[in-house]
């Protein structure tokens, strides 16, 4: 069953990079991230295809939404509501909440009350531009990131498997709202695509510089192989000692004196579902401690803050990883 995954990404990773020039190894961390169930934030200068490789990914699958009406009532008292397979959000400063959310109508001749659905009811979501968001819209993602549901006055509407977000953040420019480090900690990876290689640009001109390279792209896999990987990321075995040498790097973060503001106990528990869905991906029913070093920094350094600003926090993580030692876990004895 791995062999078959792994194929099933590789023929994935082949279609998008058909379309789009972007590095295997940080592609392949994104589609991990997706099968695990949690979302990516690509941040970067503008241009250089963030926008692009989300929606060839986004295109690359075949949606099948859930057919259930907005309102549905469930046992425990929340709702359901049809979910998209797609959906773009463009962010500018003047977006509110309800705008991502959705909002409640009144209709005057009937005397419903109508839910408006708003675009964060899909499967699949593109934020385009975060960080254009104020701070108050900015909080409308905190509950739907972390339980997968949202509250709107008063009444919780659960949003279905599969659900992910990538969203895209400028580096520099005008009317940027930074994200708060709690949002931040939702994202289960960053990363950044950077400029491509001479070859790779001469490529984007002759590909996208004469006609639309997106009339022929195709959909390659079936968003109900995205449910059940998900369901096998658990499955995958984590050997107490490479947790036990998770935990001693995570820890590492809240005593380095570089480091003002350290990892949660979230960011151990986001690296291990992502080391697992990663090695799923490549074929493995195990995660090697390697494994982890190799994502370690990309699933961290949004997650902490250093105490000088012009230190990178890449260099206390890379500083930890150096010095956390590979060691056998203690077991009492018998």
């Amino acid at each position: 069953m791995e062999s078959q995954i792994k194929q099933s990404i590789e023929l994935l990773i082949n279609n998008i990079k058909g379309l789009i020039s972007v590095d295997t190894k940080k592609l392949e961390y994104i589609i991990a991230a997706q099968i695990a169930g949690g979302h990516v934030i690509l941040a970067d200068s503008h241009g250089v295809g963030k926008t692009s490789l989300a929606r060839a990914l986004a295109q690359s699958i075949r949606w099948h939404p859930k057919d259930m009406t907005v309102g549905e009532a469930k046992a425990d008292g929340s709702s359901e509501a049809k979910m998209e397979g797609f959906s773009r959000i463009q962010c500018t400063v003047d977006l509110l909440p309800q705008d991502i959310l959705g909002y409640n109508r009144f209709i005057g001749h009937s005397g419903e009350l109508i839910f408006n659905k708003g675009p964060i009811f899909a499967h699949f979501v593109l934020c385009d531009e975060i960080n254009l968001l104020t701070p108050k819209t900015q909080g409308s993602f905190f509950q739907v990131m972390e339980e997968q549901s949202i509250t709107i006055e008063g009444k919780l509407y659960r949003l279905t498997d599969p659900f992910f977000i990538i969203a895209t953040m400028n580096l520099k420019g005008v009317h940027l709202f930074p994200l708060p480090t709690p949002q931040l900690d939702r994202f289960m990876i960053r990363l950044s695509l950077g400029y491509p290689s001479e070859e790779d640009e001469t490529e984007i001109i002759n590909r996208h510089g004469k006609i639309d390279a997106w009339d022929s792209f195709q959909s390659v896999i079936d968003s109900a192989d995205l449910i059940r990987w998900k369901k096998m990321v658990d499955e995958v075995q984590m050997h107490p000692d490479v947790t036990a040498y998770l935990v001693n790097c995570v820890r590492q973060t809240r005593s380095h004196p570089d480091i003002e503001i350290p990892a949660s106990p979230r960011a151990g528990v986001r690296i291990s579902r992502l080391a697992r869905s990663l090695a799923l991906c490549r074929g493995m029913d195990y995660v090697p401690v390697d494994l982890i070093k190799e994502i370690f920094i990309h699933a961290m350094a949004h997650r902490i803050i250093t105490r000088d600003p012009s230190i990178p926090p890449e260099a206390p993580l890379e500083s930890i990883l150096n010095s956390v030692p590979v060691e056998p876990k203690k077991r009492e004895q018998s």
